[in-house]
């Protein structure tokens, strides 16, 4: 058991933090959170955490507000119980694509989720493929932000010929996260040429690349709705590609996404287990989902340890 390492989960992905908990070898610290008639959160640890170095896994998924308040609720209440370093481990860190201002009067959500976190408490945050990278420098502690690139990259080598395949980026935003995954798999990039209409809506216009005879792969970090690859998937078969495959790290999926993807030409969906899918993967046989708590457990091993964690920076 690594020095003083104690793992804290709160409701939203107690899947994920079981499977971190095993590669480090450890158990999860007990504690209790629960809802009072009104809806209060409410917490209490169980485990005698003075002295420790403690990290409180827990995305800010759906439901965002009440895991966000579960989160903040732990890491006050490990603060006044003595622990010696507190880490708190957003796999999914919500409300990161409010990370500017898009128009007058309107706040800059991330920035308020990251000063609320540093607030309570948290000496660090790790977290992962935020969907903005400079929502780093909103906060004022040590920020990891590592990418789920090397077990999706993994997957891909094994079932995909890597000679006919095309990365695709579903918007001009994405070229940078696709032109890395393309240089790592030695193949070629297209763009997707979209008009967002309004909110969650967009209309795709046009291919920017080859991809004739090429499998695509669609590449992003989080699939929310899913009418941007669908549109995607939509347009690359119409330039004659040969299959078309998505790719993303959180698979947050609301709304109709299920459905659209279902009836989509999309052939396989491969996401990783960032967010729980709960019944999805049931709904959608297209999904595949990779497990990240590898990952996780190595970066938590060695911030624990002191050690160097740039090596899982691919």
């Amino acid at each position: 058991m690594p020095p003083g390492l104690k793992l804290i989960t709160g409701t939203a992905h107690k899947e994920l933090a079981e499977s971190v908990a095993d590669f480090l070898g450890i158990r999860i610290a007990d504690a209790t959170v629960s809802t009072f008639s009104d809806g209060e959160i409410l917490v209490q640890l169980n485990a005698n955490v003075r002295g420790s170095d403690v990290f409180v896994l827990q995305p800010t998924c759906m439901p965002v507000n009440d895991n966000l308040m579960e989160l903040l609720l732990m890491i006050d209440a490990l603060k006044r119980a003595s622990s010696r370093r507190i880490t708190a481990v957003i796999p999914y860190f919500g409300y990161a694509r409010q990370d500017r201002k898009v128009q007058p009067r309107v706040p800059i959500s991330a920035k308020a989720v990251a000063d609320l976190i540093t607030a309570v408490g948290t000496n660090r945050v790790l977290t992962m493929d935020l969907h903005a990278g400079q929502i780093q420098g909103f906060f004022n502690i040590p920020v990891d932000n590592l990418y789920a690139s090397p077990v999706l990259l993994e997957y891909i080598k094994k079932k995909y010929d890597v000679e006919k395949l095309v990365i695709v980026s579903p918007d001009a935003g994405g070229v940078e996260r696709a032109r890395a995954f393309a240089k790592k798999l030695n193949c070629s990039i297209a763009i997707i040429d979209k008009r967002r209409e309004k909110v969650n809506e967009c209309k795709v216009m046009n291919v920017i690349g080859n991809v004739h005879n090429r499998d695509a792969i669609i590449i992003d970090d989080m699939v929310d709705t899913a009418g941007t690859i669908t549109r995607a998937a939509e347009a690359l078969m119409q330039k004659g590609a040969g299959r078309v495959s998505v790719t993303c790290t959180h698979a947050v999926l609301s709304g109709a996404a299920i459905e659209r993807i279902n009836n989509s030409v999309i052939e396989e969906m491969i996401v990783t287990n960032s967010v729980p899918l709960d019944s999805k993967k049931e709904q959608c046989s297209k999904l595949t989902v990779l497990s990240i708590a590898p990952l996780l457990g190595e970066a938590i091993k060695r911030i624990n340890e002191e050690s160097s964690i740039s090596s899982l920076f691919v």
